[in-house]
């Protein structure tokens, strides 16, 4: 079953609750697939007036912000035997070059890394632990945590939510326009098959006339 057609089948409030813990435990460095249940939720949220798009911006934006702080909160303690405990429980997410990649990201944009880490699948998971373990200063993981995690969150739930209502008004008008142009092609097939159905005697009449004359 796809997850739209699965979300389809949740109450509004469940929504609210999966979109956010979904999206908290990625942040903390569990590998889920966060984004695609936001997304999934947005578009059904501009089918379906049940889901207030707003509030689901504000439980995913919530979800990211504290999951990822929960995620330095354990890294900072947990240290480097966490990523090397993680590598051994998610060996394709934390292996040691993913690992290095996203240090050296961190090493070369600071707190950067953090805010437009959040727009990347693989860095969405590393950020808050890694920062954790990097030490870097709270106030600076907390500034880019929060702006990262409202512009993905509430820009990802408000691109998708309009997306999903345009496309929606365009099949609905695109809808009318296929039942106007079948209704033009099947007359004007009628018209012709008519037109050849009355030229059609005609044709052996040549034949006939010219054995007569014969």
């Amino acid at each position: 079953m796809h997850v739209q057609e699965w979300l389809e089948t949740v109450p509004p409030l469940a929504i609210y609750l999966l979109v956010g813990l979904v999206i908290g435990l990625e942040s903390l460095g569990i590998p889920l697939p966060g984004e695609i249940i936001l997304v999934s939720s947005a578009l059904l949220a501009s089918q379906h007036g049940e889901i207030d798009p707003v509030i689901l911006g504000a439980c995913a934006t919530a979800g990211a912000i504290i999951g990822d702080s929960i995620g330095y909160a354990i890294g900072r303690k947990g240290g480097r035997p966490l990523l090397a405990w993680l590598g051994g429980k998610f060996p394709r997410h934390f292996s040691e070059g993913h690992i290095a990649t996203a240090e050296r990201s961190f090493q070369k944009w600071g707190m950067w890394a953090v805010f437009f880490g959040r727009f990347v699948a693989l860095l969405r998971i590393f950020a808050g632990p890694l920062a954790g373990v990097l030490h870097m200063p709270y106030w600076k993981f907390l500034t880019a945590n929060v702006l990262g995690g409202i512009l993905w969150a509430g820009g990802t739930t408000a691109v998708i939510y309009y997306v999903g209502v345009v496309a929606e008004s365009w099949l609905k008008r695109f809808s009318w326009l296929g039942l106007v142009a079948a209704v033009l092609i099947g007359l004007t097939s009628f018209l012709i098959l008519k037109r050849k159905a009355k030229q059609a005697p005609a044709a052996p009449a040549e034949p006939e006339l010219v054995s007569a004359g014969e």
